[in-house]
């Protein structure tokens, strides 16, 4: 495991993309070594996943913290104790401050359930169905200071069905999209087939003008 990139993974609830990250390590496909797993809440079912794992989990909530700010910064400090290469968001669900997007600008990765630029924010399978969407998905993307802005690296998309509720269609982008995109384009990262030079997302060493799509109905 000592030659393969280092990932902290934050998470904040059931911990299916940690999952499948895990898995993927598991099975030689994913050449990256979770070290630790960070969570703001107590008790979730993401620390029993890093437990079976063997990996170790921290909980760090932000009661007893005087700021934002002054948590991040506690925050920032169990991250660099492990010498990441990768800082891995799989579903944290609290906005870094820029201090701690600053500290880990371009190994910060993150993925969000919807076709960015399209639904930044929360709330989004709601907002695609409101918005009569003909395909909804995830984006792998890098952190940047502005919400859900950071150059993309692979999205992938369903078509949405007539009876979709906000609830399946939540189900449907994260066991047929999150959970497949994730591992790879972090695998990609990883191998240093993607990386980030002069503001901009590079693969095999040609700069992506848009993130790499993937069609998941199949899945």
């Amino acid at each position: 495991m000592d030659s393969l990139s280092r990932a902290v993974v934050l998470v904040s609830g059931r911990g299916r993309n940690l999952q499948a990250l895990l898995a993927a390590r598991a099975a030689g496909t994913l050449p990256l070594n979770i070290t630790r797993v960070i969570t703001n809440r107590p008790g979730i079912p993401a620390l029993d996943i890093a437990a079976r794992a063997s990996v170790p989990g921290t909980v760090l909530q932000p009661k007893g913290f005087s700021s934002r700010a002054a948590f991040d910064a506690e925050l920032a400090r169990h991250v660099a104790a492990e010498n990441p290469d990768w800082v891995v968001l799989a579903g944290y669900m609290r906005i870094l401050d820029s201090a701690f997007v600053q500290q880990f600008a371009g190994r910060l990765v993150n993925i969000h359930p919807s076709l960015l630029p399209r639904h930044r924010g929360l709330d989004t399978h709601r907002r695609a169905l409101a918005a009569g969407d003909a395909r909804h998905g995830a984006t792998v993307h890098l952190v940047t200071a502005d919400l859900d802005a950071g150059p993309g690296i692979l999205q992938g998309s369903i078509a949405v069905a007539a009876q979709d509720t906000p609830t399946s269609l939540a189900d449907r982008v994260m066991h047929q999209v999150e959970t497949r995109i994730y591992p790879q384009a972090l695998g990609w990262l990883a191998s240093g087939r993607v990386d980030f030079a002069d503001g901009r997302v590079r693969m095999d060493n040609r700069p992506l003008e848009a993130p790499i799509h993937v069609d998941c109905d199949s899945t």
